[in-house]
């Protein structure tokens, strides 16, 4: 049975952890609309117009400092360096004071990730025989956390609160070797002039997070030179968004003690014992009200402060314009050639397969070894059912698919191949979660 105070830490610390869930499950069904909508569009009589769209271009920028390039390249290099920015702003989370904080918290969830990247690379690399397509090694490697955590939300409250923190936990680990590939085999021909400004001005802000240095706008204009100068480097820009995350400073200003205490002063003055309801504040009770406001300002991490403030714009902006900007195959043009039909299934089979095999395989090890244990409630089978909703790639394997080929003859099958392999995926492991999980298993929430 527990206690008042013990239900109140859980509420404190589970709460948060629900409204990201409910975020993140919610944009997994915009995402799904949009991909459908991207779909219809593109295979529509107005299809024409769907492709044209994106490759107009457009300038953007103040005075003599101007940028043109498409729509396309916009989103993908644009927005999606604040997707980036966010994932990065995650992982530093996680490894300071989340999940991923502690060997014995993180020991599980990194060997699911290590298994669920491997494997997929492993499979594609067997199975694909064609050098055209060689490069694509890399797209079954990622894990979408909006649709895995959708198909998930499903079930509803069967599913216990330790197999979500899981899922989330192996998905950022996903996302930050996916990062690591991006950077080191998916980028051009290296322009050092620009790579090398761009990481002097990285070292200052590092600099700047050394020396207690808070305040918000430098951190964002200066990470803004920093995306424009490896734009024109080679490195692909939204590994910027990642590396300037890491930079963001994570300790509060005030410890939680002292916030406390100058609340609990500062509302003494706004609402005294003898206090008797007026139509306006006194000037101390206005002073009280600004005090209140910065100390609440001080207390937040701005690396969690940044994190809330763009999860939304994220979720629910910069990942449906990416999948209306890249989801839209047209399957009429893409024919059923030897290389469409090759491409597809290696994709396919290397995300439903490549992925099951290797979180189930890794996360056994790991337990087997005592390295990590499985989360209260679990059971193996649900393990497996995890690891086929870890094959629902799609945001970044969409995302690698742009940098592993260029032109419809190939993205067009790498495409369908993530689409169709990461809908297979969905579907199993929701059938067998919704199977073997039951009310008893979600004791734990």
């Amino acid at each position: 049975m527990k206690t008042s105070k013990e239900s109140t830490i859980l509420t404190n610390i589970l709460d948060p952890f629900q409204r990201f869930l409910k975020i993140e499950a919610s944009g997994g069904i915009i995402l799904l609309f949009f991909t459908a909508f991207a779909l219809v569009w593109a295979n529509s009589s107005l299809g024409h117009t769907y492709q044209k769209l994106w490759e107009n271009y457009l300038t953007l920028g103040i005075g003599n400092f101007k940028l043109t390039d498409t729509i396309l390249h916009w989103v993908n290099d644009g927005l999606m360096a604040i997707f980036f920015f966010v994932v990065g702003l995650e992982i530093k989370r996680e490894l300071i004071a989340g999940e991923l904080s502690s060997l014995k918290q993180a020991s599980l969830p990194i060997a699911a990730a290590l298994g669920g990247m491997i494997f997929p690379a492993l499979i594609y690399i067997l199975v694909n025989t064609n050098n055209a397509t060689e490069g694509g090694w890399g797209i079954p490697m990622a894990t979408d956390i909006a649709f895995s955590l959708g198909v998930l939300s499903l079930l509803g409250k069967r599913v216990p609160i330790s197999l979500k923190v899981f899922l989330v936990a192996f998905a950022i680990v996903d996302d930050l070797g996916a990062v690591m590939v991006i950077a080191l085999f998916y980028s051009g021909d290296i322009q050092w002039n620009y790579l090398l400004i761009g990481m002097a001005l990285y070292i200052l802000l590092v600099l700047f997070n050394r020396l207690n240095i808070r305040y918000i706008p430098v951190y964002m204009v200066l990470g803004w030179v920093i995306w424009f100068m490896f734009k024109n480097s080679g490195i692909h820009p939204t590994i910027a968004g990642v590396m300037i995350a890491f930079s963001i400073p994570m300790n509060p200003r005030t410890k939680l003690s002292t916030f406390k205490d100058r609340m609990v002063n500062n509302l003494h003055v706004f609402a005294p014992v003898q206090n008797k309801d007026r139509m306006t504040l006194t000037k101390e009770q206005l002073m009280a009200i600004d005090n209140m406001e910065q100390e609440i300002e001080y207390v937040q991490s701005p690396v969690q402060k940044l994190e809330h403030t763009l999860h939304h714009f994220v979720t629910y902006v910069v990942m449906p314009v990416f999948a209306l900007t890249n989801a839209g195959v047209v399957f009429k043009a893409s024919g059923i050639g030897e290389i469409f039909i090759h491409l597809s299934g290696t994709i396919e089979l290397s995300l439903i397969l490549g992925k099951v095999i290797g979180i189930f395989l890794f996360t056994w090890l790991s337990v087997k070894l005592g390295i990590g244990a499985l989360p209260p409630t679990v059971k193996w089978i649900h393990i497996l059912g995890l690891g086929f909703l870890g094959g629902m790639g799609f945001t970044m394997s969409l995302f690698i698919s742009n940098l592993a080929f260029s032109g419809p003859l190939l993205l067009d099958p790498a495409k369908i191949g993530i689409l169709t392999g990461s809908l297979i995926a969905g579907i199993l492991g929701y059938i067998i979660l919704s199977i073997t999980l039951d009310k008893s298993s979600a004791m734990d929430k």
